[in-house]
């Protein structure tokens, strides 16, 4: 049996930015618009003309893009009451657009026609039934989006319907119900849609729900169960209090769950690229326990669970994680076996005897240094090189001899400075550098980078992404143990390190010190 098709409405550029911290540049809007239309994405909602500069910026410059698939929606409302539909200002910008589609949304549930609008059941009607006949009049495609359907259904279902009938009567292409408050579980909400299903045979139906009680997505997949054929939604969930339904979500369960076609199908194997794209776009930290594309979504900790894992995917993998994009990772932690850390050094590209006394050894030492405060989940780079010392007796590039910061504050008007010096044997050489920084860290990395810059120069490529302090034991006040996490990057490659201390500069010296040893390896291992 052929598979149903459902087309893909990203609401991301406008529902999405609604979102709290989440902002689009006009530049970053379109970037995400060429990348939604090479994923196979089929609506691209672009924006509400008028309601803002960049928006309407975004549609002066979206019509340069030359998109392969998708098509630009401009979103705005019906006209207002008591104005004919071609004297309305609203109305006029959404034509100004130029789209090939327009998404407008009208009342469906009478506590807003009266109390919002402030106008007859009857007008509403009349309103929804215009404006859709006059943007078809204008040949656009037209979505019709009923907001509130939900609520408009449960307080008056006979009304609710006729709005859904006038924008049908006016021509829409799609009739898509919004649940607007997010607040329906599955049951009831499949009920309505299917309801709205059977009234509406010769009309396409669309679903567009809020996560508000954290099933966004379920409701969404439950109303193309009873037959809608568009999802409206955001990559990544974005949107505002709680979001709207996540496409990176509903996508694959779309494909591999439901045995449903979208035209994004194709390109399921860049899905996660796209995930970690809109973040990038947002300066958001991307969700890790995100379905699908998470960094959590295929790891394994449990030493049970990785052996498991390593002898059949199937048996803790719901799907072949390289369909979306992803990849199995092995977690190493004082819960970890001989398996995981065998399996972890297998992704490292490192073969370990699992029987050797150097691997009990190991996982003992292992197991110490989680029980001081180390943690290495998030810290590949720093259990890479712990993993090599240990096993391997291997050396690293550098030695360090001494270090020392200081913190002087000169005036009230100059404000503080910190120095650092740093003193290292590299080579049978010493190398002994000072070196300025906004802060006592700063200084560290400055005079440490400093230090290793003739012999390594490649070490300039490196750049601290992220820098995380965490206090354990915090009864303890200032004698509590820190622990320090840093993410670094040279461009191609991202890695993390840690380091523990009770005192805060050396849990960061240490995190800062096997930063830049994991880049050496990395150059070193390059040229082999």
């Amino acid at each position: 049996m052929e598979k149903q098709n459902v087309l893909i409405y990203d609401t991301t550029l406008r529902d999405g930015s609604q979102a709290e911290g989440v902002s689009f540049t006009v530049a970053s809007k379109l970037r995400v618009a060429q990348k939604l239309d090479q994923f196979g994405v089929d609506y691209i909602e672009g924006g509400w003309p008028g309601s803002n500069p960049r928006d309407m910026a975004f549609f002066e410059q979206a019509t340069e893009l030359n998109l392969r698939h998708a098509k630009i929606a401009a979103f705005g409302s019906t006209r207002r009451a008591k104005t004919p539909v071609e004297k309305d200002a609203q109305v006029k910008l959404l034509l100004d657009a130029d789209t090939p589609v327009v998404t407008i949304f009208g009342k469906s549930w009478l506590l807003h026609v009266t109390d919002v609008l402030r106008t007859t059941p009857e007008e509403n009607l009349q309103m929804i039934e215009d404006t859709v006949r006059y943007l078809k009049e204008q040949g656009k495609e037209v979505v019709y989006d009923a907001e509130h359907f939900f609520d408009g259904f449960v307080d008056n279902r006979e009304y609710a319907l006729s709005t859904l009938q006038a924008a049908e009567k006016g021509g829409a292409d799609f009739l898509t119900l919004c649940e607007t408050n997010g607040g329906k579980l599955v049951t009831p909400f499949q009920e309505i849609c299917k309801v709205v299903v059977n009234h509406f045979p010769n009309s396409k139906i669309g679903v567009h729900c809020h996560n508000d009680a954290g099933v966004g997505v379920a409701v969404s997949l439950a109303g193309v169960e009873v037959g809608a054929v568009m999802v409206q939604g955001t990559m990544n969930g974005y949107g505002e209090r709680n979001g709207n339904a996540n496409l990176t979500t509903i996508i694959p369960n779309l494909e591999l769950k439901m045995e449903r076609s979208t035209n994004c199908g194709k390109n399921l194997s860049k899905l996660r690229d796209l995930s970690l794209f809109i973040d990038d776009s947002t300066n958001l930290r991307p969700d890790i326990r995100a379905p699908y594309v998470g960094a959590a979504s295929f790891a394994h900790k449990g030493g049970v669970h990785a052996d498991a894992a390593s002898k059949s995917t199937r048996s803790y993998e719901h799907i072949d994680p390289a369909t979306v994009g992803n990849r199995t990772r092995v977690l190493v932690s004082d819960m970890s076996g001989r398996s995981s850390i065998m399996l972890k050094a297998k992704e490292m590209g490192m073969d370990v005897d699992g029987r050797s006394p150097e691997m009990k050894s190991f996982l003992e030492e292992l197991k110490s240094l989680e029980f001081k405060g180390y943690e290495f989940e998030s810290a590949d780079a720093s259990f890479d090189l712990l993993l090599r010392r240990f096993l391997r007796g291997e050396d690293p590039a550098f030695e360090v001899l001494k270090y020392h910061v200081g913190v002087e504050g000169i005036s009230q008007d100059d404000g503080v400075t910190s120095e650092a010096t740093v003193k290292l044997r590299i080579k049978g050489e010493t190398r002994h550098v000072v070196a300025e920084g906004n802060g006592p860290v700063s200084a560290l990395d400055h005079a440490l980078r400093n230090a290793l810059a003739n012999d390594f120069p490649y070490i300039a490529e490196v750049t601290l992404v992220d820098f995380k302090v965490r206090i354990l034991e915090s009864n303890q006040g200032t004698d509590a143990i820190t622990r320090v996490h840093v993410e670094s990057t040279d461009g191609h490659s991202t890695w993390g390190t840690v380091g523990v201390s009770d005192n805060v500069i050396t849990a960061s010296w240490e995190a800062l010190v096997d930063s830049v040893t994991y880049k050496i390896l990395l150059e070193s291992e390059s040229h082999k």
